[in-house]
């Protein structure tokens, strides 16, 4: 029969090397397979004059 000490070493092993884990691969920036190939953070900014044409927001509407 199993004995109250080797459960309590097993509830006790699991309890701290699940957050352990956890709080590794956070600070290692995990995210597996999803954020391959992601090197740009910051994209080159958009032209004035081209941006004013993708936005519809901006147009006026016809007078009366």
């Amino acid at each position: 029969m199993v004995k109250f000490e080797q459960i309590t070493a097993v509830v006790l092993a699991a309890g701290l090397a699940i957050p352990s884990y956890w709080f590794f691969w956070s600070l290692a920036g995990g995210g597996g397979y999803d954020r391959r190939g992601m090197q740009n953070a910051n994209p080159p900014p958009v032209e004035e004059g081209r941006s004013r044409e993708l936005d519809p927001g901006l147009k006026v509407p016809p007078g009366p």
